[in-house]
């Protein structure tokens, strides 16, 4: 089945395609971020990578060099960001195949690299994921927008409630 993915870096002329396939399976990515994705790949802000199930568009996932998480950001933790494989694609090994091309490039520059995931339902095979492929929590518990849950509040389950996760890279 591997032999039927393929993952890239993102080009330019790939920003269309992400936009209409991502809003034809409402994955609500504006056409604007995608271009401010782009952009940022020309800087070295961020790389982005695509998969591809038998040519066509399933997924993409991105490697942010200074992630917005405090604790990575102060530790130089680069963050994988914005991780979507297309419903229909899911399944499929595209999660697992965007993980290893993603890890493999954060290697041969750092030491560690650090992911989010969201804490209901919906973020499930995510969270089994990462655990499969051995990253541990970071230790510093809940975070709600990026700053700590502090016990006995209320935070709202939406996407701003996540757990970060790193892992070592050899």
């Amino acid at each position: 089945m591997t032999n039927l993915i393929e993952v890239r870096l993102m080009t330019k002329e790939d920003v269309e395609l992400v936009y209409r396939i991502f809003t034809e399976h409402n994955i609500n990515k504006p056409l604007e971020y995608i271009l401010k994705c782009w952009e940022q790949n020309l800087t070295g802000e961020r790389i982005t990578l695509l998969a591809f199930y038998s040519g066509q568009f399933a997924g993409s996932l991105h490697l942010l060099a200074t992630s917005d998480y405090p604790y990575f950001e102060e530790n130089g933790i680069p963050e994988i960001n914005d991780f979507n494989v297309i419903p229909p694609s899911r399944k499929l090994g595209i999660g697992h195949a965007l993980m290893e091309a993603v890890e493999n490039i954060a290697l041969n520059k750092y030491a560690i690299v650090g992911i989010g995931v969201g804490m209901y339902q919906s973020y499930g095979s995510a969270q089994r994921l990462y655990a499969r492929r051995g990253y541990m929590p970071d230790g510093r518990g809940l975070m709600y927008k990026q700053q700590p849950v502090i016990p006995g509040t209320q935070v709202c389950a939406d996407d701003d409630l996540n757990l970060y996760f790193t892992k070592a890279l050899s």
